[in-house]
């Protein structure tokens, strides 16, 4: 719209010009002016439907895919719990408190022992817990995986794979949410090609995100970069969670390539977000968190 606004600007400032030096309609420089009718004015621009500007239009279009969802907002915000040890978890979850009530347990903490064990001490102190495992594997192998995880009471639980390994999760997945893993924020559209993908990235989360939604996925993990498209073509009955979030300005270079705000994230169509390296590397970790708690908060007022 804004530079249509230009050129029909640009054709104006043309046809002032051309009037001013007497080239308008084949006359000569000197000549009188001829009398231009409303219809020799009409300029070859395409007809515009522009409606007026209403209080609080520039709102509604920021927030167009603001989550709607009935989710307690302080569990919108997820830490992912990347420490080299089961006490160092332990006691950041107690240092942080309530200043973060959902954890992602990734692989990082599966490879150290006491991966469950930590699961259920985190839920016996009412934490949600995110099982980030992202399996991959023969679709019988995952769905036996999946089954497993009904007694540790998880809320998600990540699957990357196929659209058979997908409905084999699907299938036993008994009160766990589902979410399904469309391209890693860590890869790039260099990354994609190198991997084999002849085509672009957003066209490979819609693709992904379409078989995984009708297949029965209770959500999908995408960056806050194509999290937009998502919304407008598949809608909002399902979740976003959405990694890679740096919440300054001044962003720390490291391995995370898609990236996206606080802010921008919800904005875009996220109904949470997982924060790591922002909280876990900060001075003061639970002001790092309440920080970001504050940012939420603004955006989702009870």
């Amino acid at each position: 719209m804004h530079q249509l606004r230009i050129n029909l600007r640009l054709q104006l400032d043309r046809r002032v010009a051309d009037f001013s030096s007497g080239r308008t309609h084949g006359m000569a420089r000197g000549s009188a002016p001829e009398r231009l009718s409303p219809q020799k004015c009409k300029l070859s621009m395409p007809e515009l439907k522009l409606r007026t500007p209403k209080t609080g239009d520039s709102e509604m279009t920021t927030n167009e895919f603001l989550s709607q969802k009935k989710i307690p907002r302080r569990e919108r915000l997820i830490l992912a719990l990347d420490v080299p040890t089961v006490d160092e978890a332990k006691q950041l979850a107690e240092k942080l408190g309530d200043s973060v009530l959902f954890y992602k347990l990734g692989l990082q903490l599966f490879m150290t022992g006491g991966y469950f064990e930590l699961a259920e001490w985190l839920r016996e102190r009412n934490k949600q817990i995110f099982i980030d495992l992202k399996f991959f594997d023969v679709p019988q192998t995952v769905k036996n995986a999946v089954k497993q995880l009904a007694r540790w009471h998880a809320k998600f639980a990540t699957v990357h794979g196929n659209d058979e390994m997908l409905r084999a999760a699907v299938s036993e997945k008994n009160g766990i949410q589902i979410l399904a893993v469309t391209v890693l924020t860590s890869l790039d559209e260099a990354d994609m090609k190198d991997l084999g993908f002849q085509t672009d990235i957003r066209s490979v989360v819609e693709s992904r995100a379409k078989r995984a939604l009708e297949i029965g996925c209770d959500g999908l993990i995408s960056s806050g970069i194509e999290a937009p498209a998502l919304r407008d073509k598949f809608g909002d009955k399902f979740l976003i969670v959405t990694p890679g979030i740096r919440p300054g300005s001044n962003r720390p270079v490291d391995d995370q390539k898609r990236i996206v705000d606080v802010e921008e994230a919800f904005r875009n169509g996220a109904d949470y977000i997982v924060v790591g390296r922002p909280i876990l590397k900060a001075e003061d970790q639970k002001a790092a968190a309440e920080a970001i708690q504050a940012r939420i908060a603004s955006l989702f007022p009870e």
